[in-house]
């Protein structure tokens, strides 16, 4: 029966060590065995140059999970795979895992996308003085004049050229001046 297990790879070959396995597997007749192997990762927004950006993050840095029918042809497979320093366990000892707890390495990210948002705690409110940390006016201070906590925006208004603009940013691309 197949089990989930975690190999440990270099950090940065993570989808080298997945194809390798793989294409290994299919060239000594062993593929029967290697059911997936899987390199964890979440799609995450980040804001670059003040624009949203969609990226594709690895979930778990330096490992890769196997759905594996464990034998001594495939531990021998994973283990003399070029960057897999070995496996997750009790002195590099294969340790399955279980399907729940593989499932949440693949599943969990997509269930805290459909959770209900936090309450989200700004430490600034209206009217008060805050410096913009990142985006096009990075380093410009302002006030607070409007605060969306549906959409978690904030509209500062920044002095650029001597005259007062509003500005619709992000809760976390500013922070309270002291």
């Amino acid at each position: 029966m197949a089990r989930w297990y975690i190999i440990h790879a270099y950090s940065g070959f993570e989808n080298k060590v997945r194809d390798s396995i793989i294409a290994e597997a299919d060239r000594l007749g062993l593929s029967e065995g290697v059911e997936e192997v899987e390199v964890p990762t979440e799609t995450i927004t980040e804001v670059k140059r003040g624009k949203k950006v969609q990226v594709e993050r690895k979930f778990m840095p330096g490992y890769v999970l196997a759905k594996l029918n464990m034998t001594d042809d495939i531990y021998h497979l994973v283990k003399n795979t070029p960057k897999v320093t070995g496996f997750l366990g009790n002195n590099n000892k294969p340790q399955p895992i279980s399907e729940k707890e593989a499932a949440r390495y693949f599943g969990g990210v997509e269930e805290a996308k459909s959770a209900p948002k936090k309450d989200v705690h700004v430490d600034y409110e209206i009217g008060d003085q805050v410096k913009v940390l990142d985006g096009p006016f990075a380093s410009f201070n302002g006030l607070v004049e409007e605060l969306d906590f549906d959409k978690q925006k904030v509209k500062v208004s920044v002095s650029i050229f001597g005259r007062a603009t509003p500005v619709e940013l992000d809760f976390e691309q500013v922070e309270l001046v002291k």
